[in-house]
Order: structure tokens, then sequence, then C-alpha cells
């Protein structure tokens, strides 16, 4: 059997003046983001002890002078940073008012590391943060955005609860553990402050500090050199403190005005239910907008979710009012992602809501995250990012792989490709899906990175429900990813 193969370029991003670049970082030096702020600084909150706020404090002195790359060898996967003063990629200012600070006693913080219970100490951790978070909102320089300042010994308290617990996957029922998750209750509890929030790890601003390895391991994670930890840190500042997405993915010439949506799936925080989660891609503006669906379905024994027809139905009309209010008019094209494949009855729901809004071109599109087969490649690296199989109807694209640009491979294990499968009611061809989920990868401002793997929708939609599982039923949910993210 002859298959069709090939490798995509490198995706574009569109950057301030419709400069394109395919690297977001020296696409920002260039040319600034595509949406400046509309100011000349973005005000910083600090939550912390008082020695990770100095630390925090300290680094946003140091900053401004920028950092070499760490490496001469790669200078495109470690470029330098050029600091914020006449070279700044942002083109505004990142300043800690004096108001804008509240501190965790030692106290406190014992209190934590004390309590055995792992549920009541990852409580009692966001209890305290929360505290100090109302303390900006009642002051008189409320923040922009307000950064969570994690000292190692509280870190290793409450993501130690997290990832002792067992884990599970979407497709095994969407993660029925009931272990405490820090990051999720947080966010959560934080939604109805006027600013988002950034958590951010001693280690990130501190060179000192030791992250024990086995938490670094479980949450994927590899500290990098300062100029990296800038790029990641300051451009998630950027994006949640000014409401201003840095970049987008450069449209191709003419491309309809699509909207893409996002569908994943998570259980209630007592385990006892299955609720659908949606992140909804504005891409010619780059916005993110969040809904909640539904109480999900399952198959036999509880694996593999999905929505009822109806609920596809009501969800997916959802998606095109919020378009509407944010537009002025309906998609002409929309993109559904999910990890699941899509049922009868569900893709029937959705069709039906597109067809009753009068949008006539549409994808559902079935994203596995592994595969069986492999392609190899000559010699001792991995296949190119963006490799592409057709299989006979269905697709398999390498995100992960080694890129040219930056000469070498910047994983550590044996790249996995995307599985990515049409719906037969779908109307692009599977090539085209595939260079237009590569080219949504590229979409995360909380990293200037450019081998992520999962396309934004679906990354998004899973960091919704993340939070999600852990608002109350009946509580207003906020509408804006940056409160997810």
């Amino acid at each position: 059997m002859k298959l069709d193969g090939k490798i995509f370029s490198e995706p574009l991003l569109e950057f301030g003046d419709q400069h394109s670049h395919a690297d977001p970082r020296l696409g920002l030096m260039e040319a600034g983001p595509l949406q400046t702020h509309l100011g000349d600084a973005i005000q910083v909150g600090v939550v912390g002890t008082e020695q990770t706020i100095e630390l925090v404090e300290a680094y946003f002195a140091e900053v401004g002078d920028g950092f070499e790359g760490k490496s001469e060898r790669h200078p495109n996967m470690h470029p330098a940073f050029p600091g914020l003063k006449n070279s700044n990629p942002f083109r505004c200012k990142f300043d800690i008012q004096t108001g804008a600070k509240a501190s965790l006693t030692k106290a406190q913080i014992e209190r934590i590391l004390k309590e055995p219970d792992h549920t009541k100490a990852v409580e009692m951790a966001v209890d305290e943060v929360m505290k100090c978070l109302q303390t900006l909102a009642d002051g008189s320089n409320k923040p922009d955005v307000a950064i969570i300042a994690m000292p190692v010994k509280l870190i290793e308290r409450v993501w130690g609860a997290k990832i002792d617990a067992k884990s599970s996957t979407e497709t095994d029922d969407a993660g029925g553990s009931n272990a405490p998750d820090f990051r999720g209750l947080l966010k959560a509890r934080a939604m109805g402050f006027s600013f988002p929030i950034q958590i951010v790890w001693e280690d990130v601003i501190n060179d000192k500090a030791k992250i024990p390895r086995k938490i670094k391991e479980s949450s994927d994670r590899k500290i990098q050199d300062k100029a990296g930890r800038s790029w990641n840190l300051l451009t998630t500042l950027y994006y949640k403190g000014s409401g201003r997405v840095p970049w987008r993915r450069l449209p191709e010439e003419g491309e309809y005005k699509s909207c893409y949506i996002g569908i994943s799936f998570y259980r209630s925080i007592d385990g006892q239910q299955l609720w659908t989660s949606t992140a909804q891609m504005f891409d010619e503006r780059g916005r993110g907008f969040i809904l909640k669906g539904a109480a999900a379905k399952t198959e036999t024994r509880g694996r593999h979710p999905y929505m009822a027809e109806s609920d596809a139905y009501d969800l997916i009309s959802k998606v095109f009012e919020a378009y509407k209010d944010h537009h002025g008019h309906y998609p002409a094209r929309v993109i559904v992602m999910k990890t699941s494949r899509f049922r009868d009855e569900e893709a029937n729901g959705i069709i039906q809501a597109m067809s009753d809004k009068n949008v006539e071109r549409r994808d559902l599109v079935w994203v596995q995250e592994s595969y069986s087969a492999k392609i190899l490649r000559d010699g001792d690296y991995p296949v190119l990012r963006g490799t592409f199989v057709d299989l006979g109807g269905k697709g398999l694209l390498y995100t992960n792989g080694s890129i040219p640009y930056y000469g070498t491979y910047p994983g550590v294990y044996v790249p996995n490709p995307l599985l990515l499968c049409l719906h037969y009611r779908s109307d692009s061809t599977v090539a085209a899906i595939a260079k237009e989920v590569f080219s949504l990868t590229k979409i995360n401002w909380n990293s200037t990175q450019i081998n992520q793997k999962l396309p934004i929708p679906i990354r998004a939609a899973r960091k919704v429900g993340e939070v999600l599982k852990y608002v109350p039923e009946g509580q207003p949910i906020s509408s804006d990813y940056r409160k997810y993210t």
C-alpha cells in the first residue's frame, strides 16, 4: 500500500504591523504584539511569602536589562531575552506597586505543612491565598494580573497531594480521582476577581531553589535558562494582564472566517457526574471564550464520554450566539475538535445547530493522541515536526519531532503522532485539516516554545475542565479564557 506523505513547513504567526515569523520570540522582538496594550504599563500584584515576594521584585528589577541565551550551539532554540528597555518585545512595562502585595506568614505555611490530610492541606492553602488576593482586590492599587509566588515547601505539600493520587485519562472517563488539585481549586475560587492569576514556582525566580524531581516529572516540567523563563513568564503576564493577544496564526489567503471549538469532558469533584466543557477560539481576533455544557453520557463501563443530540445542539447554538455577540455575525466555517470519536447523535446535534444558522462549511475532527504505528527516519533523530501521512482518509501528524529551525530535537522521549479522523460529514480533506491543526499547536500564550503537541482548541477545553470541576453547580462561570490558564 502506497501512502501519501509530506512535511509541512513550520507555520507562520502574525504580530504587530502585519509582520510574520515562525518563532514567537523573534516575532515579538521584531514587531511587537499583534494587539498592543492600551497603556504604558501592566500592573502586577504579588502574593507569596515575604521571601518569594522579594524574589519576584528582584527578578523584575533584573529582567529589565535582559538575559543572555543559553546555548551557542542552538541559538534559535535559546535566544536571548532583550529586556524591557529600548528593545522591549512587549512595548510596555510591568510594574509592581507597593499596595499590590500581600504576604503569607510562616505560621500559616507551617500549619499547612503539618496538616496530614491531603484534601484539607490543599483547601487551607487555597483559603490563605484567597485572603491575600482579596486584599489586593480591596486595595487602592488593584492589579491587572496577580502572581502567586509559590515557595518550594508549599509546592511540595500541595502538588505532592495531587501526584500521589491515581490518575486517569479522558478516554477512561475523564479523571475519576478525587485528588485535590491546588491549581484547579484556586483558579475556580479566584474566578470572580476582576484580574487573572498566574501561579509561579519559586525555581522560576530563584536559581537556587530546587523542586523535588518527582514533582517536576509528574508535572512534565523542565526548568529553563533565565532568558527562556522570562520569555514564557512575561508573555503570559502580557496576555493575562492586558487582555490582548501577542500573536495569532497567520491566516491563509482567501481563508474563511472560522470558529474553532474544542470539546472536552471532566468529572465533578465528587466523582458522581461527568460534564462537558468547551473552549471556542475566535481566530480572527485570537480571543478564547468559555462555555460549560450539559451532563455527558458514556458508553459501556463508563468509557468514552459523549453528548446527547439535544445537548450537542444547545452547546453549539450557544457558541454561535457568543460568536455573533463578539463579531456581529455568524462564522462562515466551524471546526469542532475533541479527543473521542463523534457518535452519530452527537454529530447530528452539532450539524443541525450549524444548519439552523446557515453555516454550511464544517469539519468535525477526532484527535487521537496516540497511534500504534510510528514513522522512522534515517539516522538517530526522530521524524521532523510537521510530518504528515495520509492513511486512506485518516491522517498521521507529528506535532513534535526534530525541528530544523532549532537544529535539533528539543524533546527527551520518542515523539508520538496525532491521528486525525474526520467525520464523514466534514468538508475539508484530511491533509488540509492536518495543516490547520499543525498551525493551531502554536497558539499558546503561556509558552513561546514551538514544540506544543495539541492544538489550542483541545488544550484549552482541557484546561477549562480542570478548573470547572471545582466550580459548584449553579455558580456563574467566567467566559474569559485568561481565568483558566
